[in-house]
């Protein structure tokens, strides 16, 4: 095998795969990442069994070949080579040569008769959908903050991609709060499919400035998202997803229409009092006109502030301060509608304008 590469496209690829060559005690191979070259076609790879990354490498001269080479100690040392300067990589037997101007180094490297087979998607028979890369930038973001980590409960490790009245949506929940975005309108296919959380932050990661579009490939048990010349595969999680339709009010007799900016700053006052119970606040709209964010008197003492608003029904409810300040981070207009009926009803938080975003907080016990 021989390729010929720039460091700066050599590096660039070998810090994107690298990241998940994290090897097994049972399986060192792991660490590796497999360079293939087959008719000037070159691509970089790693798999940790759960997920495969796959990068197509633009490269100068290449003869045909297949080895696996440390991973992090390839890109370390690549990444540390002059910028500009080509890069030479060639094996025999096991044994990887890299040159570059005055440095060369030999890297003791294993064949790939061991290396995992990749998993492949049947596009055939496969549900592919296309979106900008800022709008799955965003739309990931603002739902994978409320995914757990509770590997007890693996269906809630991950974001829920699905389909209904035509629209595809991704939800995410923990148990103590649920965030839906609705991404793309008016879809065809129907996909009901639960994406690791951790693959998808292995996604943005990957995402290049010249990447503009993903395409993403749902089959019955794997998912790809392709990136330019970047393509990661990963295992669905097998659970079924809780029917957190019926878990976001419809009817909420209490609503209020806050500046986001403001609301975010008196809920950071009212948790920094809150640090001894919990993250406990009260959030209270009350006549005439008040909501106010208070946090409930304990060691510290107590913080109540006020924000001036059209209130039309009465009542308050206790929340986590971080939970809430994470949803209204993620809300995206300056202003915001902050929504619930009683003390133990969740909390609805939806921006003011758009209707493709919501985000509900359970209460805390009274």
């Amino acid at each position: 095998m021989k390729i010929k590469v720039t460091q700066e496209k050599l590096s660039k690829a070998l810090n994107v795969v690298s990241r998940i060559a994290i090897g097994k005690a049972t399986l060192p191979i792991l660490n590796n990442v497999l360079i293939r070259v087959n008719q000037k076609k070159v691509s970089l790879i790693t798999t940790n069994l759960d997920m495969a990354v796959e990068d197509y490498l633009p490269v100068s001269e290449s003869e045909d070949g297949v080895i696996t080479v440390p991973a992090k100690l390839l890109a370390e040392f690549v990444s540390n080579l002059p910028k500009g300067d080509n890069i030479e990589i060639t094996s025999k037997d096991t044994k990887v040569t890299i040159k570059s101007g005055q440095y060369t180094s030999t890297i003791n490297g294993a064949l790939a008769d061991d290396f995992p087979e990749l998993p492949e998607i049947d596009e055939k028979n496969s549900v592919i959908y296309k979106i900008g890369v800022d709008e799955f930038k965003n739309s990931i973001n603002q739902v994978m903050i409320a995914s757990s980590n509770d590997l007890t409960r693996p269906a809630l490790t991950g974001v829920f991609f699905n389909t209904y009245d035509k629209n595809l949506a991704i939800a995410a929940t923990d148990g103590y709060r649920l965030a839906e975005k609705k991404i793309i309108d008016k879809v065809e296919s129907e996909v009901k499919a639960i994406v690791p959380t951790s693959s998808l932050q292995e996604v943005l990661r990957s995402i290049s400035d010249e990447v503009e579009e993903i395409e993403i490939s749902f089959n019955e048990d794997l998912v790809r998202f392709r990136l330019g010349d970047v393509e990661i595969i990963s295992k669905l999680i097998d659970e079924s997803f809780p029917d957190y339709q019926k878990l976001i009010p419809k009817n909420n007799n209490i609503s209020v229409e806050l500046n986001r900016e403001e609301l975010i700053r008196v809920t950071k006052l009212a948790a920094l009092f809150a640090r001894s119970v919990g993250g406990s606040i009260v959030c209270e709209a009350k006549s005439p006109d008040i909501f106010s964010v208070k946090s409930i008197a304990n060691e510290f003492g107590e913080n109540d502030s006020h924000i001036e608003t059209k209130v039309e029904n009465a009542g308050k409810i206790n929340l986590n301060s971080r939970f809430l300040l994470d949803a209204l981070n993620a809300l995206d207009e300056p202003d915001i509608k902050f929504e619930f009926s009683d003390r133990i009803a969740p909390v609805v938080l939806k921006n003011k304008k758009s209707k493709d975003y919501t985000h509900i907080v359970m209460p805390l016990n009274s």
